[in-house]
């Protein structure tokens, strides 16, 4: 199927590994011009080398993407140099501390909603002059199926539970410029220097538990299938599609291996 992506111009964040690499991948694989937001320059260099072999322009700037006016002009960078936005991609996220009530603190939770939802809130708005001079365009917020089913830690799942209901009150408010915003939930993805590779490496009985009793396939997720999906919601061919959640999760249990002490 032809996603109708070619020159498309997008912006992934947290774009220089894990997910957002995989997703920036998928969109060049289908033609879109892409521009990458990180903070590690050598990370990023890496990644649009392994992007730039689809042939299609890859741009990098270095940013951390909890600082809003930082944001607004690694987004505006990128949009300059690919003349323009019509995708965007809030991907970075994770938690700070140990994210949990009990054992961490205030700063955890905010620091924490800062770099998920905070974040997503922060690039569409930096997006939105692009989006507008454009007449159209697709956002999606990289969530987590931890927003979904509660679990450990707490900040990170209340701040992706927030993120797909932002996603969907967007979904509405920027309908008439003709933007649509969705969500996509991932389920434990397995990929080299991520979380559950680490646990692999590190605690294998547990991984091994967790792998045998949560999975339906007997397996966790591959990045390529969330850079697929991705790709898809941010095409055309999902133009009845907003306000959405799409978990791609293999029909996952319990989102995590970790437990409350």
């Amino acid at each position: 199927m032809d996603l109708g992506l070619d020159g498309a111009r997008a912006v992934v964040t947290g774009g220089s590994r894990g997910l957002g690499l995989a997703i920036a991948d998928s969109l060049a694989r289908e033609g879109a011009w892409v521009g990458l937001i990180a903070r590690g320059p050598d990370d990023l260099a890496d990644a649009a080398e392994k992007v730039g072999r689809h042939g299609r322009p890859v741009v990098t700037v270095v940013a951390d993407v909890t600082d809003p006016a930082a944001l607004e002009v690694a987004v505006n960078e990128v949009a300059e140099s690919l003349g323009g936005l019509d995708r965007v991609v809030a991907n970075a996220g994770g938690t700070q501390g140990n994210g949990n009530l009990r054992t961490g603190t205030v700063d955890d939770f905010l620091g924490t909603y800062a770099l998920n939802v905070g974040h997503a809130a922060a690039l569409t708005k930096a997006s939105l002059p692009h989006l507008e001079a454009a007449g159209r365009g697709s956002v999606l917020f990289v969530a987590s199926v931890t927003g979904m089913k509660p679990g450990p830690r707490t900040a990170y799942a209340a701040a992706k539970a927030a993120e797909i209901h932002l996603a969907a009150t967007l979904a509405l408010e920027l309908a008439p410029l003709n933007v649509r915003v969705n969500a996509i939930s991932p389920g434990s993805i397995l990929f080299e220097g991520g979380g559950w590779a680490h646990l692999k490496a590190n605690d294998p009985e547990r991984f091994e538990n967790f792998r045998a009793n949560e999975f339906p396939f007997g397996r966790l997720g591959h990045p390529e299938e969330i850079g697929d999906v991705a790709a898809f919601l941010l095409s055309d061919r999902a133009s009845w599609i907003t306000g959405a959640n799409i978990a791609v999760d293999g029909g996952q249990g319990r989102p995590s291996a970790r437990s409350f002490a």
